[in-house]
């Protein structure tokens, strides 16, 4: 049930980047385009939480690959926060 929840979450996330993305192509704000780049690195968290808990199980531990792969996403959307203030 849990690997489930793992697939779902990773295309909820991919849909929403893609959606963002298309808004962006759309309209042209730059704010659209940081969120859309936080969602790809959410879907990598995602897919890289399914690869490690569901897949490789105990065998290998991928928790370090999926928190940088989680900040690198949420550090972009705080970067296009801060750069679009200006």
């Amino acid at each position: 049930m849990a690997e489930a929840v793992y697939v779902l979450c990773a295309l909820t996330s991919l849909a929403c980047g893609i959606m963002l993305f298309r808004a962006y192509r759309r309209s042209g704000q730059r704010f659209l385009l940081w969120a859309s780049l936080c969602f790809v690195g959410l879907v990598l968290n995602n897919v890289l939480l399914y690869v490690d808990l569901a897949i490789v199980g105990t065998d290998v531990d991928l928790s370090v690959p999926r928190v940088a792969t989680a900040l690198a996403g949420i550090g972009l959307l705080v970067f296009g926060l801060v750069w679009e203030e200006r």
